[in-house]
């Protein structure tokens, strides 16, 4: 399955890879194509976690999301389709809504790196300030709603982002808890469409900044956890 890739980074850091933990807060649209991107990659040991089910509104974004898949839980989705790509992948599931006084949940696990695709600023929050404190390797994923060009898209430290409302709250966090550390965001510079009501979302901006969260990781394992990629 990874003669190609061994060819690209060799069978040590493919390794590393497959040895590595990892975990993912969200299964829509960034989150699920994070998760694909990392299995295809050689991660074999993940922690999934979501609590919606797929809905017919996820299919024009969500990997996951077909009219067979409608109406069930996207981790059980979510772990058949790891499976059915690499049948030795070690799966945890946590089918729990995350929130400022379940965050442990997460936590209570051991795991190596982590990519945050949520979309509940509280919970970014209480995120960043446990992988600080854990010293667990992270990235978490800004808006991506309302945007249109996925070449906008960059990773990048939350102090470096502009023209996503989202990374804006997140600045304002940064410098009120005083953090001194890198936060290490995908985040676009395109400036959001105005729509009326709902958030707007194509395929293409949500699946590029998941894969981009994948990439990241498993860069950062290759690189052995110590530098930004």
């Amino acid at each position: 399955m990874f003669d190609r890739e061994v060819k690209l980074i060799g069978l040590d850091n493919l390794e590393k890879i497959q040895k590595s933990k990892v975990c993912v807060i969200g299964l829509g649209g960034v989150g699920g194509h994070a998760v694909e991107a990392l299995i295809r990659a050689g991660i074999e040991n993940i922690i999934i976690i979501d609590y919606d089910i797929v809905n017919i509104s996820n299919k024009n974004r969500q990997i996951i999301a077909t009219d067979r898949t409608i109406g069930k839980k996207k981790t059980i989705v979510m772990k058949d389709r790891i499976l059915e790509i690499n049948k030795n992948v070690n799966i945890t599931i946590i089918d729990e809504k995350i929130n400022s006084d379940n965050i442990n949940l997460i936590f209570d696990n051991e795991f190596d790196y982590l990519i945050d695709a949520c979309d509940t600023v509280s919970v970014k929050k209480e995120i960043i300030k446990k992988c600080l404190t854990k010293k667990i390797k992270f990235i978490t994923c800004m808006g991506t709603g309302n945007k249109l060009d996925p070449s906008k898209l960059k990773i990048c430290d939350i102090r470096e982002t502009n023209y996503d409302p989202l990374a804006r709250l997140m600045r304002k966090f940064i410098r009120d808890q005083k953090i001194t550390e890198k936060i290490m965001v995908v985040s676009s510079t395109e400036i959001p469409k105005k729509v009326e009501g709902s958030v707007s979302s194509i395929s293409f901006v949500p699946s590029i900044a998941g894969i981009m969260c994948a990439s990241y990781i498993i860069k950062s394992i290759i690189s052995g956890g110590g530098s930004d990629v």
